[in-house]
């Protein structure tokens, strides 16, 4: 999807996973104009427990764009997203169902980035 660029939309990325790193990442190339990205707190991995970060949060660190990781979707999370105004929220891969608050809040909608044809192959793991 191209968005004329001239306009300079305020956009709100929510994702974790590496499929959504690849997305945010091509967004970061084309200079999109992005907020925050909302994605899962980090989790405990392996045996050692070692903190793992997820590609998203790493990636918007590495560009200096704030990441902001949620337990749960609740009302402070919709004020926070509701404080950072943005026009247009993207979703790929971040695990977490939305109230239609937070999906009220841009103006231009939001818009969810799938890995498959939907409705035939539906589901957390797709592909």
């Amino acid at each position: 999807m191209r968005i004329n660029k001239a306009i300079k939309l305020r956009i709100v990325f929510m994702g974790t996973s590496s499929f959504a790193e690849k997305i945010l990442s091509a967004m970061l190339d084309e200079k999109y104009n992005i907020l925050a990205v909302f994605t899962q707190p980090d989790k405990k991995s392996g045996r050692s427990g070692d903190i793992a970060q997820g590609p998203v949060k790493i990636l918007a660190e590495k560009n200096k764009i704030s990441a902001i990781q949620p337990e749960k979707f609740d009302e402070k999370t919709v004020s926070d997203l509701k404080e950072l105004n943005p026009d247009l929220i993207i979703v790929a891969s971040y695990g977490k169902i939305l109230p239609k608050k937070a999906l009220e809040i841009p103006g231009f909608g939001s818009i969810n980035v799938h890995a498959s044809l939907l409705p035939k192959f539906r589901g957390a793991s797709p592909i």
